[in-house]
């Protein structure tokens, strides 16, 4: 495959954070949209694979597939424009502000959300034939990752906390790695290739992904999960947005940025 070396692909990494703070409202949200629902559909189809196998492996295999199209495709997630947006603003591009930077953080969260939300509402229709029967296995398997991923951490207070951001910051590591991922070749195969090693690891680690949360857990209270709304906010959402923004931004922005922008003089002999 074409491979830029990574001068080339953190320049690139840095052009995109730039164009994605001075799209528009409307292309931001319709992409943000997209990726929400791309990702939802995959999410859907790695627990249904994990069901159908009985391991969950081998959804993890397979997830990634989502993430490749919808990358493909030119749409965002919230926690791709976590790592590159910023790199804007240190890069001093002109215009670029914070305000700018927040306003596309908050039009990907509202499009991803509403992309998820619609896959979760139509799925819920085809788990129980149109809310006439209980939840098929996928329906009930959802609902328990719901209630494990919320009141599961509730459990251990301040401990479950912890463990919640740290997953939401080792996530978007690998997620972002993805990000950067369709950056550092030009050819089809080589981005999916790219892309795909660092999204199975998250998948198959049970990594915190806030947009792929988006669909799980609205689809889990509509299958019957034993949690409510704050619950899902509070012991899920909220640690897992700010995890990913600390992860994607500090183990794969700044250090990509610093060490082949910015870099250091060469050390004299």
């Amino acid at each position: 495959m074409a491979y830029l070396v990574p001068s080339e692909f953190v320049t690139k990494m840095v052009d995109a954070g730039e164009s994605k703070i001075y799209m528009s409202t409307r292309d931001t949200l319709i992409r943000a949209y997209m990726a929400g629902a791309i990702l939802a559909l995959a999410a859907v189809f790695a627990v249904t694979v994990a069901v159908q196998t009985g391991s969950p492996l081998v959804g993890a295999i397979l997830f990634p597939v989502g993430f490749s199209m919808l990358y493909l495709m030119g749409f965002d997630l919230l926690t791709g424009v976590f790592v590159l947006t910023p790199l804007a603003l240190i890069d001093k591009r002109p215009g670029v502000t914070i305000g700018g930077i927040l306003r596309n953080w908050g039009l990907v969260f509202t499009g991803n959300f509403l992309g998820a939300l619609t896959v979760a509402l139509m799925m819920a229709v085809i788990f129980t034939y149109g809310f006439s029967v209980e939840p098929n296995a996928v329906g009930q398997k959802i609902a328990g990752i719901g209630t494990a991923r919320t009141l599961g951490y509730a459990e251990y207070g301040a401990a479950g906390m912890l463990t919640l951001f740290i997953r939401g910051m080792l996530c978007n590591w690998m997620v972002s790695m993805g990000v950067v991922g369709a950056m550092i070749s030009t050819t089809v195969s080589g981005k999916v290739i790219a892309m795909w090693m660092p999204i199975m690891l998250f998948f198959a680690m049970a990594f915190e992904h806030s947009v792929v949360n988006m669909f799980l857990f609205p689809s889990a209270m509509l299958m019957g999960g034993d949690f409510s709304v704050m619950d899902y906010l509070i012991w899920n959402e909220i640690p897992t947005v700010i995890g990913n923004l600390v992860g994607g931004l500090a183990f794969t922005g700044l250090t990509l940025y610093s060490t082949h922008i910015k870099t250091a003089p060469k050390r004299s002999l």
